[in-house]
């Protein structure tokens, strides 16, 4: 499977210490091992699943969405304003 990521997501995972870029390649590889263990979202961001877990006492929100053959990882970050940046993030590139 081709996981591929958007610029907003590479510019977060860039500011990530080591052991939060460790816990999101724990992640990502749950991810990939089942597609669906996010949250499908609904309304108008039906397309998008959004994974949530923690690094020590922070929780992070990872949203995604994927094909039969592309994981393509969309948005990291923590929850405030998580889903209003998300939705301009998509308007944005629509």
């Amino acid at each position: 499977m081709k996981v591929i990521q958007s610029r907003s997501f590479g510019k977060a995972v860039k500011k990530f210490n080591k052991e939060e870029k460790k816990t999101l390649d724990g992640q990502l590889q749950k991810i990939l091992g089942d597609r669906n263990i996010g949250q499908q979202k609904k309304g108008d961001l039906r397309d998008i699943y959004v994974h949530k877990f923690k690094v020590k006492n922070v929780q992070y929100l990872l949203s995604y969405r994927h094909s039969s053959s592309v994981l393509e990882l969309i948005m990291i970050g923590q929850h405030e304003n998580y889903y209003k940046e998300l939705k301009k993030y998509l308007k944005g590139r629509g």
